[in-house]
């Protein structure tokens, strides 16, 4: 009697698709080594998560269960004008968490000794036998299956997809946290726990409740969580924003701990020009403001033979759709239902996932267009349309089928 043979999988990548993708294979019996090539853990990065029913989905496949401790739970939206008046409100209920919180129940899902931490990929070859990974360190690794769950800059895309590279589209997203404790109560009042919008001129600030410093969501020990999207030039307003006090300007976005300390000033001064007064007393106690560069990412295909690509290394769509981390559960449930359907035939499977999330991550990528037309310049009566409160409420970072 023969005996099955395991089939066996490299993950490239130990973020949030990395790690989805990673536990819905273990769980179909399949070896499974994730390679991350940051030589530390990963906890305390990101902010905060908005999370859709495929997320949630996929979650439950995995074993991870939704407790009060997972999230906080929004009931309502609201904007704010310049004054800090009320424009409008819109009952949207939602349960948030946090990057940190997402990546702490995911990695802790996972068996600890197959997730292999500086772990640089240089190369990808495959055969029809296999594919095999080469490291930074000259170790190499063989499987059946690679899955590049490397992100923007995926190094697998750059592989087999080198046209496919991220577009800069003209403004940036700054994100913090400020401890609910150091607001007044007044503010604290007008924004727990509530999902709020504040609309100047071509920009965006939107924050909401989310688990606080210690991944705790009772109250007293949450953080208010906030994205301000702001044009700036890539010619110069960027390069600006991306040089640190030794005068290295960073390519493509800067760790937060070397943003000049007159970067957050400006910043700082700009909200007290163009902000309620409540979103400018969330920036002001902001723990470590950083912000992120916005980019488009598209690709042509997202399978070669043995070679699948998920997540931000395949599609990576504007915020403003809240989609990032759950189409990388859904792109992880996706390949696994493939894999399971093809009863492991490899380059069956991955054919059949193409097919299926090729067209759902340029669906997600074209809305993010469509939400983000005014902040980049746009002057059409549909861009402006999306930018009104009602707007805003009713379609940033909300559920809706993409096809």
């Amino acid at each position: 009697m023969s005996i099955r043979r395991q089939p066996k999988a490299l993950v490239i990548g130990g973020s949030l698709g990395g790690l989805f993708t990673a536990n819905l294979l273990h769980r179909l019996d399949w070896d499974v080594g994730v390679y991350e090539q940051a030589s530390g853990a990963l906890t305390g990065r990101g902010a905060g998560i908005i999370p859709h029913p495929e997320l949630f989905n996929a979650l439950e496949r995995i074993g991870i269960p939704i407790d009060e401790s997972f999230g906080v739970d929004i009931p309502l939206r609201v904007t704010f004008d310049r004054s800090g008046a009320v424009l409008g409100m819109l009952p949207v209920p939602q349960k948030l968490t946090t990057w940190g919180r997402l990546y702490q129940l995911l990695k802790q899902a996972f068996p600890a000794e197959r997730y292999h931490l500086g772990s640089a990929l240089v190369r990808v070859a495959g055969d029809r036998a296999g594919v095999t990974a080469s490291f930074a360190d000259g170790s190499t690794a063989r499987a059946d299956l690679l899955v590049g769950a490397d992100g923007i800059r995926s190094t697998v895309r750059a592989h087999f997809l080198p046209e496919a590279t991220p577009v800069y589209v003209g403004y940036v997203g700054w994100r913090g946290l400020a401890d609910e404790k150091t607001l007044s109560p007044a503010v604290h009042g007008e924004l727990f726990p509530k999902f709020a919008f504040c609309l100047p001129a071509r920009e965006q600030m939107l924050g909401y409740p989310v688990a606080g410093f210690t991944n705790s969501t009772r109250p007293g020990e949450r953080c208010y969580n906030f994205v301000w999207y702001r044009p700036a030039r890539e010619t110069d307003e960027l390069r600006h924003l991306c040089t640190d006090e030794s005068g290295r300007r960073h390519e493509y976005s800067i760790p937060p701990p070397l943003i000049r300390a007159s970067v957050l000033d400006e910043m700082r001064q700009a909200a007290d020009e163009h902000l309620s007064p409540q979103f400018i007393e969330v920036v002001r106690h902001a723990r470590q403001p950083f912000f992120q560069p916005i980019y488009d990412v598209e690709s042509s295909h997202i399978a070669f033979d043995r070679v699948a690509l998920m997540g931000d290394a395949a599609f990576v769509a504007r915020p403003h759709c809240g989609m990032g981390v759950t189409k990388g559960a859904g792109d992880a449930m996706a390949l696994a239902d493939c894999l399971r359907a093809a009863e492991n035939d490899v380059p069956a499977a991955l054919a059949a996932y193409e097919q299926q999330r090729l067209r759902f991550g340029a669906a997600v990528v074209a809305h993010g267009r469509e939400l983000g037309a005014y902040l980049q310049g746009s002057d059409s009566e549909e861009a402006k349309r999306h930018h009104t409160p009602y707007a805003v409420m009713s379609e940033i970072a909300v559920a809706r089928e993409y096809t």
